[in-house]
């Protein structure tokens, strides 16, 4: 997007929210940080004069994406979601839906499993509560702080992954289940043919709603809604 962008030659900044250490470099400006909620944004946009917005954040980002729904609403700034499909299951895929975090922990086995928790660092807390399981982290950083599983072993890697990498991954931990958001896009899903070809059960964790607005899921669609939307 940031690239479609750039070669059009458009004013735009590329905001990131500051969680990961070294981000992707981007050919747009830069803004790293929060807004402070729904009156902060809507700030920024005063001042900044933003005649477009597109939320191209994480699906899982649902808070900021609620709070960019009201801004845009109350600042009367045009605004569309560039958010990739959700994956769906495919032949041979046992899959095990669940509407958030806290139930995914209860769908994990009584018995002690090797588990890929494939969900980033910031919801990791609440499966403490299952400590008789090993937990496998992938992290785009090493983390700072001691993390708050007491039985896990960590890789340090940024995608995007392809399914031999992620084979050999899940063999190598011995792993007997995984957890995953359905975060979509072709970056992150070598880890579902991987456990596919293992056959191993996936707890996938269904996205959070979002209040209603326009949705495109390719970049050609959005260059057309910001050239034919008018501010």
């Amino acid at each position: 997007m940031a690239k479609a962008l750039a070669e059009a030659g458009m004013d735009a900044v590329f905001s990131y929210a500051g969680r990961t250490a070294n981000p992707v470099a981007q050919p747009l400006p830069l803004r790293i940080g929060g807004f402070g909620g729904v009156g902060g944004l809507l700030s920024y946009l005063r001042k900044e004069e933003i005649s477009h917005v597109v939320d191209a954040t994480h699906p899982f980002a649902a808070q900021m994406s609620r709070n960019v729904v009201r801004a845009c609403a109350e600042g009367e700034v045009p605004l569309c979601a560039y958010e990739r499909p959700p994956w769906s299951p495919a032949a041979g895929d046992n899959w095990i839906h669940v509407g958030d975090t806290e139930a995914a922990v209860q769908a994990l086995p009584q018995d002690p499993a090797r588990v890929f928790l494939a969900i980033g660092k910031q919801n990791l807390a609440g499966f403490a509560a299952r400590p008789q399981h090993h937990y496998l982290l992938r992290l785009v950083d090493e983390p700072k702080a001691a993390l708050p599983l007491p039985d896990c072993s960590v890789e340090i890697a940024r995608g995007p992954f392809d399914e031999a990498g992620d084979l050999a991954l899940l063999k190598r931990h011995g792993i007997t289940h995984l957890v995953s958001k359905n975060a979509g896009g072709r970056g992150a899903s070598a880890k579902l043919a991987a456990a596919r070809a293992l056959n191993l059960p996936i707890i996938m964790i269904d996205r959070p709603k979002v209040l209603p607005r326009k949705i495109y899921g390719d970049v050609a669609e959005v260059m057309a809604w910001l050239s034919h939307t008018p501010a």
